[in-house]
């Protein structure tokens, strides 16, 4: 597996930043894949269906104090293994803003493949981020 990680200062609350990254927003965030399905679980996650051109994959999410954590679940997907965390922390007049992931093919040759896995990976991360700044002004 890869890593990768990207950071970003908003100049809001780490409270105002929390609510705005639901699942959901996530996903969308991200800009890859819509989201199909949102649905709540017992035990406290919460599993986004999401879709993009004949591909479907669920991704579940988990709060934590800091901010989120979501996997890929299942075998459907564009990874074999894929996890993200979110972490909000105030700075300064707002918020920093951190998502690290990390990812992998589980092809042969993964140096190369992983490694390509997870530059498409940041780029998902920094559209997310971007996308965020945007939303909180």
């Amino acid at each position: 597996m890869r890593e990768v990680e990207v950071s970003r200062f908003v100049r809001v609350t780490p409270a105002e930043v929390e609510r705005a990254l639901t699942p959901a927003a996530v996903v969308e965030y991200e800009g890859s894949f819509s989201v199909v399905d949102v649905a709540d679980r017992a035990d406290g996650s919460t599993v986004v269906t999401a879709g993009s051109r004949g591909l479907t994959l669920s991704l579940r999410f988990e709060e934590h104090e800091d901010g989120l954590y979501y996997t890929q679940e299942g075998d459907a997907g564009p990874f074999d293994a894929m996890e993200t965390w979110v972490t909000v922390r105030p700075e300064d007049d707002g918020s920093r803003v951190t998502m690290r992931s990390a990812v992998s093919l589980g092809l042969p040759l993964s140096g190369v493949t992983d490694r390509l896995a997870a530059w498409k990976r940041r780029g998902e991360l920094e559209r997310a981020l971007d996308a965020l700044a945007t939303d909180l002004g």
